[in-house]
């Protein structure tokens, strides 16, 4: 049965985004050429351009699928937590277990990062985003709900720089046991 036309695009997009992916692992974003993607994507320098405006679109397509996939693991492992303790540390090992996916911290924590500081900032975390609400419940009704953006952006770095940590072989139960740590020292302080 022939492929319909939204089958067709769909599978030139996929294609083109998976390449890109393989590539920007393999050699990075500023070492990797367009023309380079196509051949991999096995689809005409047209088609690139017909779904994606340029490299750094088609670069920042590939990373929100990689952030998105990491969102939806995180979600799918807390949602049935019964605390929002227990929910930030099943997200964490959902974090670790994501980023183990071959690949992944380079793009998501090397690459994405430098281009962001190219591009001015562009873009939102899922991942990020749903630390802050796990952490608005965790720390409701303490002094710390004040400090809720700053301690997100900083647990959220030190997330991302213990993926990078056990990428390059660190223990990754001393990092969880760490993230433990510091999340049971937010709510140490007596309630309001």
């Amino acid at each position: 049965m022939p492929r319909s036309n939204r089958e067709r695009t769909d599978a030139t997009r996929t294609a083109l985004l998976d390449a890109a992916r393989t590539l920007f692992i393999e050699k990075g974003y500023a070492e990797t050429a367009t023309p380079e993607i196509v051949v991999a994507a096995e689809v005409t320098r047209g088609a690139l351009y017909h779904h994606f405006q340029d490299k750094k679109a088609l670069f920042r397509a590939v990373i929100e699928r990689e952030a998105n996939d990491v969102a939806a693991d995180i979600d799918a492992r807390s949602a049935k937590a019964t605390s929002a303790r227990e929910a930030l540390l099943q997200g964490a090992s959902a974090y670790f277990d994501a980023m183990a996916v071959p690949g992944r911290t380079r793009l998501l924590l090397k690459e994405a990062p430098a281009q962001q500081a190219i591009n001015g900032g562009e873009g939102e975390d899922p991942a990020e985003e749903g630390l802050k609400i796990g952490l608005s419940h965790l720390l409701a009704g303490t002094d710390n709900l004040r400090l809720l953006d700053p301690l997100t952006s900083l647990i959220s770095s030190a997330f991302d720089k213990a993926a990078i940590a056990i990428d390059c072989g660190g223990n990754r139960a001393d990092y969880e046991a760490a993230i433990a740590a510091l999340l049971d020292g937010l709510i140490a302080q007596p309630r309001r």
